[in-house]
């Protein structure tokens, strides 16, 4: 399978200036690393009435290509460059407030920067001053990026953006699809100030074999065009590009074959299966234990009828994946594994407890004080997802395990969508990768009574689908039932969303508090826009209600709900009239 290659050049001279304020650099990684974060170039260019700039644009070149690894795996390219970026100019603003030029910021830690990180099929662009990044098509160099540059008059201008400028920062990015034999070029001003587009192309054709002489013939030819500035330039070209991305992960353990039939004292790659837990149509899950330390283990196997199916293979190895990147008490992990394995199976923690299905049935009559503390921690165990821009679109109570101790594990990653994964796995509209038509489909992976309505729609998840499904549990655990029956699934359009009719929560035989059932029925809502923001907000409420909660829950039906009110009187009415028509 082809990879992600590039060709770079680059080049840099202090010019006619005492001192070369400019800094550039790139990195390019291994193989698995490529895979998941890219490639990353950057120039910076000081301004010349500050004396520190030097310091400034290395620290933000330096800062974003050594930071921008250390980001999570899972995050997005454009997640993982910004927030780099917005803590350097932060570092770089506070260095300028603490220094003596606290009160003349352009003489402070400012400088440009132009940044792009190439991934997959799709170059990310980060822009922020007047350096600016190029594309070659041909003989024709198209400017990619914008000056963000204000003009006082034909002679005089300044930096309207810049690095380390403003507190905040604004930022622009845009991508990029990329074809093999594409080229950019990063300059400052210094080159393309004094160079048409035309003689920039011609010499980056006349020097192709060699991009680091073409950066140096762009660099002497502004020379001895005149310019007076610093010049820096980096000349990038895409050698060779993926068909399909994969984690290193998946690329190993997708080509294992199927295990053989497991039963009780069977022995594979060093453990030793105790029994069968589970069985459905996508996997099987048993108890094992490593022969050598005695550590009891979950080890799942993928079934046989899907083990042709590549979509449904990437989401088994997947589960793995996740649960060595999520470092939390309430999210399943899976133990360091050294030995080598030769067939496709998971290895998980094993939890000793049941599900939450099972305690539902065990407690058919829950009260919200025992309810609580099991929703607060699945939603501890979500937000370890949400921060890492996943989300577990499963959320069911089968996928839910609860320990003798009372502690509350997700379990269950295979709907579970990646950010950074999905981006890598990004192809062009016209392959015909099976793969990616699968992600296209928008097949519904999670069960149907607990999903989202917007995913219904087609529409893509967020994480106030995940609240959505914890309200579900929620409501179910205290009430028995589900809050608008099986009705969800059937709603395939707004309009019939919109007729959706929420059952509350209060009943005669389940006494709970009215506004428990605001609380509820707002992150129920069908629109997620109009559930609650955050997810910390839906669990506080449910222990805190706000002001507004407790004002809704003490209204009047007829204002609280109209449509229950006018239900409960037809109803009422109904019963008045058949009595009458009896007697």
């Amino acid at each position: 399978m082809a990879a992600l290659t590039i060709s770079l050049g680059q080049h840099s001279e202090q010019g006619r200036k005492p001192s070369n304020q400019d800094f550039y650099g790139a990195y390019l990684p291994d193989a698995s690393q490529r895979a998941a974060k890219g490639i990353a170039i950057a120039l910076a260019d000081g301004i010349s009435s500050s004396d520190v700039s030097r310091e400034a644009s290395e620290a933000a070149v330096g800062g974003f290509l050594t930071d921008y690894y250390a980001t999570p795996a899972t995050w997005t390219v454009k997640t993982s460059a910004q927030r780099v970026l917005q803590a350097t100019n932060a570092w770089l603003f506070a260095q300028t407030r603490q220094s003596q030029y606290r009160y003349h910021l352009d003489r402070g830690y400012v400088c440009t920067l132009s940044a792009m990180v190439i991934k997959s099929t799709t170059a990310h662009l980060f822009h922020v001053g007047d350096s600016r990044i190029y594309q070659l098509t041909g003989n024709v160099l198209t400017p990619l990026t914008e000056d963000h540059r204000f003009w006082a008059s034909q002679e005089i201008s300044h930096l309207s953006r810049a690095m380390g400028a403003s507190q905040h920062l604004e930022l622009d990015y845009r991508t990029v699809s990329l074809s093999a034999g594409d080229v950019f070029v990063l300059t400052t001003d210094g080159v393309y100030e004094w160079l048409t587009a035309t003689e920039m192309a011609a010499l980056i054709h006349a020097h192709w074999s060699d991009l680091d002489v073409a950066a140096k013939a762009l660099v002497e030819a502004a020379l001895e065009n005149g310019s007076d500035d610093n010049l820096t330039v980096q000349i990038v070209r895409i050698d060779t590009l993926p068909k399909h991305q994969a984690d290193e992960l998946y690329a190993a353990m997708s080509v294992l074959p199927q295990p053989p039939e497991l039963r009780a004292g069977s022995e594979l790659d060093g453990y030793r299966i105790v029994r069968q837990l589970h069985a459905s149509s996508r996997s099987h899950v048993f108890l094992a234990e490593d022969i050598a330390s005695g550590e009891k283990v979950a080890f799942k196997t993928l079934s046989t009828e899907l083990s042709q199916d590549p979509a449904s293979i990437e989401r088994f190895v997947r589960e793995e994946w996740i649960a060595r990147r999520i470092d939390n008490q309430h999210v399943l992990k899976a133990p360091v594994q050294t030995r080598a394995r030769h067939y496709l199976y998971t290895v998980l923690a094993y939890i000793e407890g049941q599900t939450l299905t099972q305690w539902m049935r065990d407690h058919p009559d829950a009260d919200l004080a025992s309810v609580r503390p099991i929703v607060e921690q699945i939603a501890k165990g979500l937000r370890a997802f949400h921060r890492l821009e996943m989300l577990h679109q499963d959320l069911r109570p089968d996928n839910v395990m609860i320990d003798s101790h009372g502690t509350v594990t997700l379990i269950d990653f295979g709907a579970v969508k990646v950010a950074g994964i999905d981006e890598a796995d990004m192809v062009d509209a016209d392959s015909d990768d099976a793969d990616s038509d699968e992600r296209a489909s928008g097949d519904i992976l999670g069960t149907a009574q607990y999903t989202a309505p917007e995913y219904f729609l087609g529409e893509g998840g967020t994480p106030q689908a995940d609240q959505y499904s914890l309200a579900v549990i929620t409501y179910q655990m205290l009430t028995g039932s589900l809050p608008y029956g099986a009705d969800v699934a059937k709603t395939r359009t707004r309009a019939a969303q919109r007729k959706l009719a929420y059952q509350p929560a209060i009943s005669e035989k389940r006494a709970l508090p009215a506004w428990v059932d605001e609380v509820l029925k707002k992150a129920l809502h069908p629109n997620p826009q109009h559930r609650y923001p955050a997810l910390s907000e839906f669990t506080f409420e449910l222990r805190m209600p706000s002001a507004g909660v407790l004002k809704r829950a003490q209204l009047p039906l007829l204002e609280r709900d109209p449509v229950l009110f006018w239900k409960s009187v037809s109803i009422m009415l109904a019963i008045v009239v058949i009595a009458l028509l009896i007697r």
